[in-house]
């Protein structure tokens, strides 16, 4: 169940991450209303993507998402723009997957 539900959360951030560029790159780049489009579609899927988390908590699982995004969004920053995080966005990121995994990992009482 946890590895269906990591592999859930890095589709969800390479659909939503990779859908916030397109819309980035159509309108702020000027590369045109296609770029958009398809950046709007992707990030659709990415909400669709969201609801087959095995938890059924919304909350949780947006909020651990939360911590995904935050990574993901340095590691596409890296591929596709080049940029280059220093340690203090590192670290940032390796708490907010720390949390992720308290959030969606620890146990819990029944």
């Amino acid at each position: 169940m946890t590895i269906r539900s990591i592999a859930l959360f890095a589709l969800a951030a390479l659909l939503e991450i990779g859908g916030a560029w397109l819309v980035w790159q159509g309108l702020r780049e000027h590369r045109g209303w296609l770029w958009v489009g398809i950046g709007m579609v992707s990030l659709a899927l990415y909400g669709m993507v969201a609801t087959l988390q095995p938890e059924a908590a919304f909350g949780r699982v947006l909020a651990a998402y939360g911590g995904v995004f935050v990574a993901g969004s340095l590691l596409w920053g890296m591929a596709a723009d080049g940029f280059r995080p220093d340690r203090w966005d590192v670290g940032g990121a390796l708490v907010c997957l720390v949390g992720v995994a308290l959030i969606m990992y620890a146990p819990r009482g029944a």
